[in-house]
């Protein structure tokens, strides 16, 4: 992992759109209708292993960067910082939720906090310094299989939902809203930000 040619405004994209993932986490955390699908898979897993929540998602993590290794994705500096920052982004903006009356302003800030999301994964995916386990395997899948964005993630998001819930994982409609939308609307917005995953040779790119 090379960080001698990282640049300020690579770093601020990162960032930003890392806090921005966070934000939308805590927003979609707030409204009780559902986590993620990985999210499902880690409650499915800790409830199969007695283990932490925490620990589970590290477990997965590590089986996940595994994956890297024969699709030939490299790790970068955004992957350690996508490890160690959406988390307490997510926690930081938790207390400053709204209070949220009724099913259908609960599903609109559900909604917006996908949105943001997608909008925050876009941007600091586009700066390629290396994209978390996840969206980073997810461009590696796309970039080997030269399918579209939206395909590979909509596909690996809806296996690890199905695998989670057989664990015994919790399921809400905000985890369908996550599963069928996050695929496009990532496609979208890497679209927005100048990054094509087809073309990405390594996931990491270390100078602008």
């Amino acid at each position: 992992m090379n960080l001698s040619g990282l640049r300020v405004k690579p770093i601020l994209r990162l960032v930003g759109g890392l806090y921005l993932v966070g934000l939308g986490l805590a927003m979609m955390i707030h409204t009780s209708l559902g986590v993620p699908p990985w999210d499902v898979l880690t409650q499915g897993i800790q409830k199969q292993t007695n283990w932490s929540f925490g620990f589970a998602a590290i477990v997965i993590s590590a089986v996940v960067l595994l994956i890297w290794i024969p699709i030939r994705q490299r790790p970068g500096f955004g992957t350690l910082v996508n490890a160690v920052s959406i988390g307490p982004f997510a926690d930081w903006n938790r207390p400053l939720m709204p209070d949220l009356s009724g099913f259908w302003m609960n599903l609109i800030w559900l909604v917006l906090g996908l949105l943001i999301i997608a909008i925050g994964s876009g941007l600091y995916i586009s700066a390629e310094l290396g994209g978390g386990p996840r969206d980073g395997l997810m461009v590696g899948l796309t970039r080997v299989s030269k399918s579209p964005y939206w395909i590979v993630r909509s596909i690996a998001e809806a296996l690890v939902l199905a695998t989670g819930w057989l664990l015994g994982g919790t399921v809400g409609i905000g985890t369908a809203f996550f599963a069928i939308g996050i695929g496009y609307l990532v496609g979208i917005t890497m679209k927005m930000f100048g990054f094509d995953p087809k073309t990405s040779q390594s996931g990491v790119k270390v100078s602008k």
